[in-house]
């Protein structure tokens, strides 16, 4: 079903079920009138009467003339709202009774039932937010923690838009001076210095690569930063994880070789969540199913952002120490030596000076016991301290799939026009890469949008909003 932008629609916008309060959304032409056809104000106020901005109270009223609930009506003049339209929030008792009984009201009175994220959609229409910002609306509702609504809010106010329109800025300023110069071919004019132009272009390209380059950590924010627990068998990683998570989530027994897969949950520490990753004891064997885990173990070191590398603190570094440290090589690698319930403090320091000595290099190394909980606090600091340095290496953060393929391919464009430079390719073929890259930072906005493109991003949205 396609949107129609001159229906008045009507949804329940707060969440389903009973509650203390419930709130019905109307929105459209209509939106003033048809809510007066079912509201009366006790001091006989009409909502067309209402101040914009005001909420009144007053009693909704059956077609058989009964009060349905007292409620109170808040009224937002076009273009003074969230969509741009004219909109009216009914607040109502929580009752499941009382909401769709309004709800049916409303529909037999003109309105029409709002489909998912047309209200937001509308907003979009009517310039109230652009499609980034309105896809912003969408992360914000779906945020579970402090660092994934830090990045929606800041996309939903405009921040990541903002840094868009001066790509696009620079991209208009650089595709005017290329299109003036084929005005006037035919007098061999150049208006454009070449050198210039390469510097401009490298640097929209080093904007774009930017930009690009903080999806990986956008969508471990939004999705949970990946953090595998690796390690020998019996190295005490199942217990690390349940003790992590405060469940026994992970079966834990002194056999070796009990975890043959990956086993992932995941944790809120201090507003970031992360996906934990307990992966099959690294060692030798000859059982195919283990084999197979442990090469799991080593797919998931390349794929996690941070390695929790478990070493029991009474052995000596193990044999695929070199192994581990190359699988790691660019990621957060953090050695816990676990089990330092079974020694005295002075030999837990002798242990760990040794171990240091053998992996001979820098690797931040955390004393722990994972069966008595020791160490744990500290170890969650040492993860909030790196992800805090990790995410304020950007202030704006790309989270949206759409968006990074879009940033990916205006990028290879904006290459072809620097690679173009370099060799004195025509002005209209370098005319033709800029536009290109144009286009696709303008389909991230929506300045440049399809019907179907809008109906997919927008279905994705709760009814209501």
């Amino acid at each position: 079903m396609r949107a129609d932008t001159t229906d008045t629609i009507c949804a329940i916008s707060t969440a389903p079920g009973v509650g203390g309060i419930a709130v019905v959304r109307i929105s459209g032409p209509q939106a003033i009138a048809i809510t007066d056809k079912i509201y009366k104000n006790i001091k006989g106020i009409t909502v067309a009467e209402q101040p914009t901005h005001t909420a009144k109270y007053g009693t909704i009223i059956t077609s058989k003339g009964e009060v349905l609930d007292d409620v109170v009506v808040t009224l937002f003049k076009a273009p003074h709202s969230f969509t741009g339209d004219d909109t009216v929030e009914i607040s109502c008792h929580g009752s499941q009774y009382i909401q769709q009984t309004l709800l049916s009201l409303l529909i037999e009175n003109g309105c029409r039932l709002a489909m998912p994220g047309e209200y937001t959609r509308r907003a979009f229409i009517n310039g109230k937010m652009d499609l980034a910002e309105a896809e912003g609306v969408a992360d914000v509702i779906a945020s579970t923690t402090a660092a994934s609504h830090r990045v929606a809010i800041n996309q939903m106010r405009g921040k990541f838009s903002s840094k868009l329109e001066e790509l696009r800025t620079q991209m208009i300023s650089f595709a005017s001076l290329i299109e003036l110069e084929l005005d006037f071919s035919e007098e061999e004019v150049e208006f454009a210095d070449r050198t210039q132009l390469t510097n401009l272009a490298q640097e929209i390209s080093k904007e774009i690569t930017t930009l690009s380059n903080s999806f990986a950590t956008g969508n471990a924010i939004k999705n949970g930063i990946p953090v595998a627990i690796i390690g020998e068998t019996n190295a005490g990683k199942s217990t690390l994880l349940n003790q992590l998570i405060g469940e026994e989530r992970a079966i834990v027994s002194p056999i070796h070789g009990t975890t043959r897969d990956t086993i992932e949950d995941t944790i809120n520490i201090s507003g970031t969540l992360y996906r934990l990753i307990d992966t099959a004891g690294l060692r030798t064997t000859n059982d195919t199913i283990e084999q197979i885990g442990i090469e799991r173990s080593y797919q998931k070191i390349e794929q996690s952002e941070i390695i929790l590398w478990l070493t029991d603190i009474t052995g000596t570094l193990p044999k695929n120490a070199e192994e581990i440290k190359q699988r790691s090589h660019g990621k957060k690698l953090l050695l816990l030596l676990n089990k330092s319930d079974k020694l005295t403090l002075e030999e837990q320091t002798t242990a760990q000076q040794k171990i240091a000595e053998q992996i001979g290099e820098e690797i931040p190394i955390l004393t722990i016991s994972a069966k008595n909980n020791s160490g744990i606090e500290e170890l969650k600091q040492q993860l909030t301290q790196y992800t805090a340095t990790q995410q304020s290496i950007s202030d704006t953060i790309v989270t949206n799939v759409r968006h990074y393929e879009a940033l990916i391919k205006a990028g290879a464009a904006i290459q072809r026009t620097i690679d173009g430079l370099e060799i004195n390719i025509p002005g209209d073929l370098l005319a033709q890469d800029i536009r290109e890259a144009m286009h696709y930072i303008g389909e991230i906005t929506g300045q440049i949008s399809t019907t179907d493109l809008l109906q997919t991003i927008f279905s994705k949205f709760c009814i209501g909003k």
